[in-house]
């Protein structure tokens, strides 16, 4: 029997309001947002697609996205769900079989391989999980393809997955010590 295939889903589309700018295009440790997110996902994932929104085209021609297909969300002003029905939308018309996407946040710089991997190896098509990091839920999310049309039914603004998430039963998938799970929401204050 082969291992279940796992998709990433990588959301990159957010204007970055409270940064001052698209994430995406966030250079970080010499790299931008985007690019390192979709790195560290094709490591562990195949297919990778990137949701873009906000400067889509600037996001399109700047960053290495080498690897991934990317895909555009018209309606990325309206937040993170909107984004994600575009991803998941893009994995069921997807040729071949996708057995679960794992739902990655641009703006989480400390995502690992090895946090990636550890999630992936929960992927069914049946599966629902969610990281932890001190027994705190956070990202990335695993999202079985029977749930998919679920999700995609129930994400409001920014919620993403999180309604759907609560009535329905989730695996914990302990990830402390092998990832970062903090997100950028805010650039660093001068000299830090």
């Amino acid at each position: 029997m082969s291992s279940p295939t796992v998709a990433a889903v990588v959301l990159a589309a957010g204007g970055g309001r409270r940064y001052g700018m698209p994430k995406a295009l966030v250079e970080y440790d010499g790299s931008l947002l985007v690019e390192r997110a979709v790195r560290t996902a094709r490591t562990v994932c195949d297919p990778v697609l990137v949701v873009l929104g906000a400067r889509a085209v600037d996001v399109w021609r700047h960053a290495d996205l080498d690897g991934a297909a990317v895909l555009a969300n018209k309606d990325w002003e309206s937040g993170m769900a909107s984004s994600l029905r575009t991803g998941l939308e893009g994995l069921r018309g997807w040729p071949g079989k996708i057995d679960a996407a794992l739902v990655l946040l641009v703006d989480m710089p400390g995502m690992t391989t090895e946090a990636l991997e550890r999630m992936a190896a929960q992927a069914g098509p049946g599966t629902l999980a969610v990281a932890t990091y001190d027994c705190v839920r956070a990202h990335p999310v695993l999202l079985g393809r029977e749930h998919w049309a679920g999700v995609i039914d129930t994400t409001t603004g920014d919620e993403g997955a999180r309604r759907y998430l609560a009535t329905h039963d989730v695996a914990e998938v302990d990830c402390t010590g092998l990832a970062d799970p903090t997100d950028l929401d805010v650039p660093p204050s001068p000299g830090v």
